[in-house]
């Protein structure tokens, strides 16, 4: 296990260099409107002082978002990639997020300090008992008040793309990847007392909006 862990830290780490350029190729200019979308969900509005966690944050673009948009935002991102974090780091100002190296399945942070808990584009990347502790960490960090926004892919309806979609799904090496991409709410149901979801402007994703 820990050689595969290994194996794939030093994935993430060579990715990052070139992981923001894929990413706008493959979202084909709609990222922007995906993360406004999922700020528009947290209504940090009403909170004072609020604390933001994305949970395998990458590079970042999903927390920098946030704290462009709500100023004196507690922003935390979390990942186990040294490379993603340093890229982070590097789009981001002085002091606008703080960028913590850490497992998912071990969030470094005490219970209920967080008033919203985001991952996207993440949890069908990891093997189903692992994917399960992940979730599990992300609603013990989450207030009892708050939020966790677990944004996923949906399955295209276009049969060209709808193959190549399950292609990547089979490359991730996870074979419950695309079981779990295609659960719905039923792993987040398991967990949390309240789900629902909400389709982003595109319908190329999902949010799961969990409460405790």
């Amino acid at each position: 296990m820990a050689k595969t862990r290994a194996g794939r830290i030093n994935y993430y780490n060579i990715f990052s260099c070139f992981y923001d350029a894929f990413i706008h190729l493959h979202s084909r200019g709609d990222r922007g409107t995906t993360r406004s979308f999922l700020a528009d969900i947290a209504h940090l509005e009403t909170i004072v002082d609020p604390a933001v966690l994305d949970v395998c944050c990458g590079t970042g673009s999903v927390l920098l978002h946030f704290a462009a948009r709500f100023p004196g935002v507690n922003a935390v991102g979390c990942d186990f990639s040294r490379g993603m974090l340093r890229q982070a780091r590097k789009k981001s100002r002085p002091g606008s997020c703080a960028w913590i190296e850490g497992d998912a399945t071990q969030l470094p942070f005490v219970d209920d300090c967080f008033d919203v808990v985001t991952c996207s584009h993440a949890l069908y990347e990891l093997k189903g008992r692992h994917r399960t502790e992940a979730l599990h960490e992300m609603k013990r960090v989450v207030r009892p008040v708050g939020m966790v926004l677990i944004m996923e892919h949906e399955v295209p309806k276009k049969p060209v793309v709808r193959l190549f979609f399950n292609m990547r799904m089979a490359a991730m090496g996870s074979d419950d990847a695309h079981e779990f991409v295609n659960a719905g709410k039923a792993p987040y149901t398991a967990l949390f007392p309240k789900v629902s979801v909400s389709r982003t402007p595109s319908g190329k994703s999902k949010v799961f909006i969990c409460e405790k």
